[in-house]
């Protein structure tokens, strides 16, 4: 299966679901032992994470993509820490923790 839900059809409601999402890097930040990638779709952008600590391959995965590269990611949807939500974004409640 390519993926089993859009990246910009995540909400709330969808933590704690399994998801694989397909898209484009829209963007890439690097906080040394996290990297942060926008995934985009034509349904909108959510945030994956890349632990270093968790997933030292998946990371290294992570580290070395760039814009508009095409991503398959399968991880687990969580919520952000209140104080890190986005409210510019549909998605800016959750995120998706890549393995």
């Amino acid at each position: 299966m390519l993926k089993s839900v859009m990246c910009g059809s995540l909400r709330q409601e969808s933590v704690g679901q399994r998801v694989t999402l397909a898209g484009w890097v829209n963007r890439r930040r690097d906080h040394g032992g996290i990297v942060f990638i926008d995934l985009r779709d034509r349904a909108g952008i959510v945030q994956v994470v890349f632990n270093q600590q968790e997933n030292p391959v998946v990371f290294e995965m992570a580290s070395r993509c760039r814009s508009e590269f095409v991503l398959q990611v399968e991880g687990v949807v969580r919520a952000r820490p209140a104080e890190l939500v986005n409210p510019n974004l549909p998605t800016g409640a959750i995120e998706v923790v890549a393995d």
